[in-house]
């Protein structure tokens, strides 16, 4: 059985008449010879909306009502295609991730997927059917509803071809992914392929196309993602194992932006050696990611610590240092929203040397300042102040060679 995963996002489903076309590209891959399970998100700005009526409700709604109330969104949705197939003469049928027992762990709004009970969906497709499953949620041990956080139907789509040994096709408002986005940098060039690793960098680093952990889902089964446009017949980008074949050649593959991370100082914590673990450690326990961390020893024997997490997660972390605070009265704490962070990505960094100084030399000669760095073997990520991002972009697209020649 020939079984492919389609993935479509809010924007591919954000109206009647755009779910009519998504129902004639299901048809299409359908009489190519394909069984085909359908993935789909919420409508447009369905669960942004849902959102707001929370919060007109509470400023921090229970996370386990938040999920009963955000799964609602991908519900409409899986029904209205399912009905739009069914009009066109084909057979279809949804299922929630309650209904396919998609299970997860039981973190409310940030679960993650432990696996996946397939036999209604093996049946369906045995019965000629085209399965339209939710993304973005399942159904944990205690039998309550989950769901898996942004993205998630990425994560959804990817765990579930994985389970069916099939193809998976994420179709969304971009034809592909590109250095770039190119709202940011005009002429950046979409990618023909883009290998697994280079990719959850860029995902990670704030490239809005593919989710994070679908791409590490991806990697670990080794399944092939082709990445197009819901809209367009163009050609779009495979992630895959090794990536472009001339790497040596490239030593910057893409560029990353973020300006939904936000960054924290502590000043004058212990500088003893338990301190960063048990700090760190707190933030661990409560699912916030911190990304980048400097330290600096003072003259006193304390610490100065600065690190970044997710805007979202300021409420959380906020608890965690104001019992810090209580437990060592002599510790202090300030914000910054207002930073960006851009990142470059390539798989040739691990063979050549001299990229951290040319990206550290086009900033410098322009006058913007780095207020922090962190390094891995294929990437370098710089956090500057917010209102030079997009001129940061350009200068080093520009650098890199990122962007294509213009007309």
């Amino acid at each position: 059985m020939k079984i492919v995963v389609q993935k479509y996002g809010g924007t591919s489903v954000g109206t009647t008449e755009r779910i009519k076309k998504v129902a004639d590209r299901i048809i299409k891959k359908k009489e190519a010879g394909y069984h085909v399970v359908v993935i789909v998100s919420a409508m447009g700005k369905a669960t942004d909306e849902l959102i707001t009526l929370a919060k007109e409700i509470s400023d921090s709604p229970a996370p386990r009502e938040m999920d009963m109330l955000l799964t609602t969104g991908e519900q409409v949705s899986i029904s209205l295609l399912s009905m739009a197939l069914i009009a066109k003469g084909y057979s279809a049928v949804s299922f929630t991730g309650y209904q396919l027992s998609i299970q997860t762990t039981s973190l409310h709004q940030k679960a993650r997927i432990k696996d996946i009970e397939t036999s209604k969906v093996m049946q369906a497709l045995e019965e000629n059917k085209v399965v339209v499953v939710a993304g973005f949620q399942g159904v944990s041990d205690d039998n309550d509803i989950t769901t898996l956080g942004r993205g998630g139907s990425d994560t959804s789509a990817v765990a579930l071809a994985a389970k069916l040994g099939a193809e998976c096709e994420i179709y969304t408002d971009v034809d592909g992914i590109y250095t770039m986005d190119p709202r940011k940098l005009r002429n950046a060039r979409k990618l023909d392929v883009i290998s697994y690793e280079e990719m959850m960098e860029m995902a990670s680093l704030g490239a809005g196309v593919m989710h994070y952990r679908a791409v590490e889902l991806a990697n670990k089964y080794k399944l092939p993602l082709y990445v197009a446009s819901t809209f367009e017949d163009k050609k779009g980008t495979m992630i895959e194992y090794g990536g472009q074949k001339e790497m040596e050649e490239t030593l910057v593959t893409g560029m990353a932006s973020s300006l939904d991370d936000m960054q924290i100082t502590i000043l004058n914590l212990p500088a003893a050696s338990t301190t960063l673990y048990k700090l760190f450690g707190e933030f661990a326990e409560e699912e916030i990611n911190v990304d980048m961390i400097s330290q600096m020893i003072t003259d006193g024997g304390n610490m100065h610590v600065s690190f970044t997490i997710p805007k979202d997660d300021l409420k959380t972390a906020e608890k965690i240092l104001n019992r810090w605070r209580e437990e060592t009265p002599g510790i202090q704490w300030e914000t910054n929203t207002e930073i960006a962070k851009i990142s470059v990505v390539g798989l040739g960094m691990r063979t050549h040397a001299g990229v951290a100084a040319k990206l550290f030399e086009v900033l410098a000669e322009n006058k913007i300042e780095i207020k922090m760095v962190t390094t891995s073997e294929i990437k370098i990520s710089c956090v500057i102040d917010k209102a030079f991002e997009i001129q940061a972009i350009n200068l080093i697209g520009n650098t890199f060679g990122l962007g294509s020649e213009l007309e």
